[in-house]
Formats: C-alpha cells, sequence, structure tokens
C-alpha cells in the first residue's frame, strides 16, 4: 500500500490566509485532495500542518491520528517530508504520494494514473509532467525515505530526485494543475478563472 501524505504546514503568508481551507469545488483545497487521493492502494492519509495547526484541523474533517504537527515547519517543505517519513516508520507502505496543499487542481484520474505507473514500472519516482515541466504530486518509494530524511536543507526532496534520474517515471499529463503553483491571491485567480 501506499501512504497519501499531503503537505500542509506553510504559513501561506502571501496567500493571506490558510491555503488548504481556500474554497475549492464545494470544498477545500484540502478536502479536495482528500478525495483525489481515495485510491485502493492507498492505505495510509496524513496530513502535515504547521503555521495553521489548529484551523486546519479544525476544517480539515479527518481523525486526529491523520493529523501530524510539524513543529519546524519555518524551515520549510524539505521539514514536514521528513516529520512524514518519521510518522510512517512501522507502517509497512511501498511509498508515499506526496501531495502539496498549493497544487489542489489535480483529479483522482491522475492520482490513479501514477499509482498504476508505480506499480507497473517499477520504478522508485512517478512524476507527472505537462508540457515538458515536472510537477506534483509524486511518489517515492519507501526505499528511498532514508534518502529524504538525509536530504540537503536547501535543495530538499529534488536532491534525491537527481541523485535517481535513471529510476524516475513521468507519466504524461493534460492537467495543467500539476504545475500551477497557487501562492499569492493573484495567481489563484488566474487559474480558477480558466476553470
Amino acid at each position: 500500500m501506499l501512504a497519501a501524505v499531503i503537505l500542509a504546514a506553510g504559513e501561506s503568508r502571501r496567500m493571506g490566509q490558510p491555503k488548504a481551507l481556500l474554497p475549492y469545488l464545494g470544498g477545500t483545497f484540502l478536502t479536495h485532495l482528500l478525495s483525489c487521493t481515495r485510491h485502493p492502494k492507498i492505505g495510509v492519509t496524513r496530513v502535515v500542518v504547521g503555521a495553521h495547526a489548529e484551523d486546519i484541523s479544525r476544517g480539515a474533517g479527518i481523525s486526529a491520528e491523520e493529523i501530524i504537527f510539524n513543529k519546524e515547519w519555518a524551515r520549510g517543505q524539505l521539514s514536514s517530508i521528513q516529520v512524514a517519513v518519521r510518522a510512517l516508520e512501522g507502517l509497512e507502505t511501498d511509498g508515499m504520494l506526496l501531495c502539496p496543499v498549493d497544487h489542489p487542481l489535480v483529479t483522482g484520474e491522475l492520482v490513479g494514473e501514477l499509482i498504476g505507473k508505480f506499480y507497473s514500472s517499477g520504478k522508485m519516482i512517478v512524476v507527472p509532467k505537462y508540457a515538458g515541466r515536472r510537477g506534483h504530486p509524486m511518489i517515492f518509494s519507501s526505499a528511498l525515505y532514508a534518502e529524504l530524511l538525509a536530504a540537503p536543507e536547501d535543495l530538499g526532496a529534488r536532491a534525491v530526485v537527481w541523485a535517481h534520474a535513471a529510476d524516475v517515471v513521468e507519466v504524461a499529463t493534460e492537467e495543467e494543475g500539476v504545475v500551477l503553483n497557487l501562492n499569492d491571491p493573484e495567481t489563484l485567480a488566474r487559474a480558477l478563472g480558466k476553470r
């Protein structure tokens, strides 16, 4: 099985409010990603929170055991990935699907394609690719957990991807959302205005 890990620990300073709780398709960014990641191969879901932990935890509609608090959220995304990896210790996962909450414009169909490719390809990293650009969500094999824990802070998970260039499989997609990083109100308005 895979773990779905939603990264929602950031301060959302430029957005002015927690990105996880922004409205989208009748719910929020977070509830949409939770819905997209419901899949037979996903047996564990974890949401990493930090700066707005209480608000997000209340608004998530998930159990307390699915919430992970990253007290070092200000160190950036890698710290949240590392907290998630540690939280998965003792669980038998084949890997984890990493979903940054500021990349919510994806579908369950795409998630299913990524998961299918992970299991059929035998590769350790699966990434979606739109118009020549890699995006999110990504899948990392559990064989890479130790490397994620040891990754340099300035490079983050990219260091692991670069170190295993031959073991990355790309999934071509027409979903532009994989490369849309919704970090401020202007970007959000443009992205949602297209839909």
